[in-house]
């Protein structure tokens, strides 16, 4: 069970494209830990979506994130290029600990609160229709597909369409003309490919559990 784990503040603004980027701005989008999010070239964010930057959230290039979509947990978590997410999408990063670990839910202080912090990563093509939920510590690998209302709570293989609950394969996806499409966008676009190998060691899963002390 994940129970997606949020204690900072939340700053809600409208989505400033770069320089670069021609995607268009939306507002009443919401960053949590803002500092920690890092947004690439060619991003679109829906409106009323909710973004925790966690340890660490990055997203790359050519990405889009439709609305009332959410990146949740205080994790880690890694889109990397031509991720889409559709409608109602949910990310979950860490955990609230729920076996009598300690306390529960962001009002707790830290040092009487169980929490789990761990990963989300989206590899290159990988697209979730709508309301689809992805549990902590999964790798959903390049160009796979999940369908609408799937639950992900393991890592899913390369070009493989999945749905359910939980999210298991049933037929595959041919990548040659989209490889090919990638590379021309990439060099008509001048965007260079997001590389993720610097961020890949903090693909842990850590459990945060109080101490009691003696009386």
């Amino acid at each position: 069970m994940a129970l997606p784990v949020s204690d900072s503040p939340v700053e809600s603004r409208t989505f400033s494209a770069s320089a670069s980027n021609t995607a268009p701005r939306f507002p009443n989008i919401a960053f949590v830990n803002p500092s920690n999010i890092h947004i690439k070239n060619h991003v679109i964010i829906s409106e009323f979506c909710w973004l925790h930057g966690g340890i660490k959230t990055i997203i790359g290039n050519f990405i889009h994130i439709s609305y009332f979509s959410s990146i949740a947990g205080g994790g880690l978590c890694i889109f990397e290029d031509f991720v889409g997410l559709s409608a109602g999408v949910r990310v979950i990063t860490g955990s609230e600990l729920i076996r009598g670990e300690g306390l529960t839910n962001p009002t707790i202080p830290r040092e009487h609160r169980a929490v789990s912090r761990s990963f989300v990563h989206l590899e290159k093509h990988v697209f979730l229709a709508s309301d689809v939920v992805v549990h902590p510590g999964v790798t959903i690998r390049e160009g796979a597909v999940v369908g609408s209302n799937s639950v992900v709570t393991k890592d899913l293989e390369p070009w493989t369409i999945n749905i359910g609950i939980p999210a298991k394969p049933v037929g595959r996806r041919p990548s040659e003309k989209i490889k090919a499409l990638e590379a021309r966008l990439y060099e008509q676009s001048g965007v260079s490919p997001f590389d993720p190998h610097d961020y890949l060691h903090l693909k842990i899963t850590q459990n945060l559990i109080p101490e009691l002390q003696p009386r």
